[in-house]
């Protein structure tokens, strides 16, 4: 089975922005010592407890730190940008460090409304130019536009020997038909969804064309804790339920609580369904229920690889986590 990592970088109560930062150095490292294929870093901005606004600079930082596993985005949010600039970052990435660079792209925002108006005045249109936004990107990085395209005589420098795999994010029908028209690979974000990906997913497979005899690959992501017993798992688990219980209160300002912070918080009946609908989206448990539970999740979605979203307030618990599962799966 392949296995990924896909980094938020969070922050916890009483972490620096720094220090969560770092954290994420050292979890890529761990991937590639427990032979993880690949290392995502999501991008956000001015989201409560979220360190990473800039992915593309933190693999430059991680790729200097690594030596073997593949390192990307996911994802860069590409209304954001302009195709061209997102090209020549990650051609610049896959120079630096050859073979090793994915580059994630989705369409959501990242933020609220303001940081959307912050970062590009026309984020809407952007969003409605989103397909055309993708094939011009495709362009940038084969370097093969038609010779008499208006960005025919341009190139995204450096040219990398190797350019950048590109793979389209999302968790939507639109998605899925945009990597399948695109002869993409799509990465489905199932710790995000409340509807039936493994039909989003099909409607991929089933949807598939390529011009260069690309064949389909997904990658799905799912929400894990995995610690020595189940009742752990649980107890570990608790200080991400709280955040996103906060989050939807608009109270999460002090980061990933601990674990003690989540135990005496005073959860209200209303609390607890909604950790109870979360959950639902979750894996938590001890390495062989985790196993388990994955290899269904692989088979529903005839899923390439499975990536695998961690939160934790302490690293160290983190890294265990997946040390555990590398063990029982990789290993």
């Amino acid at each position: 089975m392949k296995l990924s990592i896909l980094d938020q970088s969070p922050i916890s109560s009483g972490q620096t922005a720094k220090a969560a930062l770092e954290a994420s150095v050292k979890l890529a490292q761990i991937g590639e010592e427990y032979k993880y294929t690949r290392y995502w870093i999501a991008e956000h901005h001015d989201l409560p407890g979220l360190s990473c606004s800039a992915p593309e600079v933190m693999l430059g930082y991680i790729g200097a730190r690594t030596n073997q596993i593949r390192i990307g985005s996911g994802a860069i949010l590409l209304p954001n940008y302009r195709p061209y600039k997102v090209a020549e970052t990650h051609h610049l990435l896959a120079t630096l460090f050859p073979n090793r660079i994915d580059l994630g792209i989705g369409r959501s925002p990242g933020g609220s409304a303001e940081v959307s108006m912050a970062l590009s005045k026309n984020f809407l249109e952007a969003v409605r130019e989103f397909p055309q936004a993708v094939k011009e990107l495709k362009g940038f990085l084969a370097n093969d536009f038609a010779s008499d395209h208006m960005y025919a005589k341009i190139t995204a420098a450096p040219l990398p020997q190797t350019a950048p795999e590109l793979w389209l994010l999302g968790m939507s029908k639109k998605s899925a038909l945009l990597a399948a028209e695109n002869g993409l690979p799509y990465a489905y974000a199932d710790f995000m969804s409340e509807t039936n990906g493994s039909e989003i997913v099909k409607l991929y497979y089933d949807n598939f064309t390529s011009d260069h005899n690309a064949k389909p690959e997904t990658i799905v992501a799912v929400s894990v804790i995995c610690a020595e017993t189940t009742e752990k798992a649980e107890k570990l688990a608790l200080s991400s339920l709280l955040w996103n219980v906060l989050m939807a209160k608009g109270e999460a300002r002090e980061g990933i609580p601990s674990v003690e912070e989540a135990e005496s918080y005073p959860f209200t009946t209303k609390d607890k369904e909604l950790i109870m609908n979360m959950k639902k989206n979750m894996i938590i448990g001890n390495p062989q229920e985790v196993r388990q539970k994955l290899i269904e999740i692989k088979t529903m979605y005839r899923a390439t690889e499975l990536m695998l979203l961690t939160i934790t307030h302490e690293p160290k618990d983190k890294w265990r986590s997946y040390e555990l599962i590398a063990k029982e799966l990789l290993c």
